[in-house]
């Protein structure tokens, strides 16, 4: 069994500035969790994968393609590969997404 507390590991460098941690690595699979504080963004980028975004606290804004919306807590979203996607956290509370890699 491999447990990983997320606040135990560390912040991971990105071009974004922000907390990401990589929480896990696998052949088919990775996993990052994102804390975006009040303020804080993603720099709209693509991905070569496809992603899933979960959201676990907080309100943000997530923007792929075309479409841009607010999302809340317990919300999935489906992002596609080589599609430009962002988040931001225009809100006044903190913002944890799950990133994960397919």
């Amino acid at each position: 069994m491999n447990i990983i507390e997320v606040q135990k590991t560390g912040i991971a460098q990105n071009p974004h500035g922000v907390d990401v941690r990589r929480i896990f690595e696998g052949d088919k699979v990775q996993v990052a969790h994102i804390t975006l504080k009040p303020g804080e963004q993603l720099k709209k980028h693509t991905t070569p994968v496809d992603v899933l975004f979960y959201v676990l606290e907080g309100i943000g804004v997530v923007e792929i393609g075309d479409e841009k919306r607010a999302v809340g807590k317990d919300t999935l979203i489906d992002s596609p590969a080589k599609i430009p996607h962002c988040w931001y956290n225009e809100g006044t509370e903190t913002l944890r997404v799950l990133l994960i890699r397919l």
